[in-house]
């Protein structure tokens, strides 16, 4: 399975990148930092690719997918893994704010799956795009306004590439809380966020029952990925949630 890996240089997109090379399959990851994605590799095992994308460039993207469909010989899969979430209420959501999140939450995915398409049109290939629970199973969390929007727009592009190219499986992957890894592979969505402004938001997202107190193990996470992207467009996935059950009191 010769599958490409988009945000592969941290967070979840390094766990599956990784995750989905040492389960066999051949991979191509995808960033905007060189060195980490070069680390990423040497831990993915022999043969993984390091190719150095920014989702926010559209030359960048057709470039680099265009340069692991060469060498990996066609593409497969492609997994969507890239968003940024800033804490902030709406009010105080910028224009420049939205650009930002939308260009790499929404529009990136747009882009690349654009540069990938004639290339999984020769192979019935199949994209999964990492989305959120936050975007459609729960109310909106305060505070991440415009990541929850973006999300939500992502999940209706993912019906709007399902309607134009039939012979393409499009997935939306749901993801809850996850465990991640350890160093590179941990989770940066957070990062920059005012301590303040989380120390008075985060309790709200408690007593809301946002978060559900308990983790998803990240093999489970991979083995959903790996069947997904492994069932082709065949089976046509539209959609599949990973998601912790609540964590039960003692007593």
């Amino acid at each position: 399975m010769r599958t490409v890996v988009v945000g592969a240089s941290g967070g979840l997109g390094r766990c599956i990148g990784i995750g989905l090379a040492q389960r066999g399959a051949n991979v191509a990851l995808l960033a905007r930092r060189q060195e980490k994605l070069d680390d990423a590799a040497a831990e993915a095992g022999p043969g993984t690719l390091a190719i150095v994308c920014d989702v926010t460039d559209e030359h960048s993207c057709r470039s680099a997918i265009d340069d692991a469909a060469a060498k990996l010989g066609g593409i497969d899969a492609l997994v969507y893994a890239p968003a940024i979430g800033p804490l902030a209420r709406l009010v105080d959501t910028d224009t420049d704010t939205w650009r930002r999140v939308f260009d790499t939450n929404v529009t990136g995915a747009a882009r690349i799956t654009a540069a990938a398409v004639p290339h999984l049109t020769k192979t019935a290939g199949v994209v999964a795009f990492l989305s959120s629970v936050s975007a459609s199973l729960t109310p909106p969390w305060p505070g991440l306004g415009a990541y929850i929007v973006s999300k939500a727009a992502l999940d209706k592009l993912v019906e709007a590439w399902r309607v134009e190219h039939p012979g393409i499986g499009f997935t939306r992957l749901v993801v809850g809380d996850c465990a991640g890894g350890e160093g590179d592979a941990q989770s940066h969505f957070n990062e920059g966020w005012d301590p303040a402004l989380t120390a008075e938001i985060a309790p709200v997202w408690v007593t809301r029952g946002l978060i559900s107190g308990s983790l998803i193990e990240m093999d489970h996470l991979l083995s959903v990925v790996d069947a997904v992207l492994r069932a082709g467009a065949s089976l046509s996935i539209p959609s599949v949630t990973v998601a912790p059950r609540p964590a039960i009191e003692a007593g």
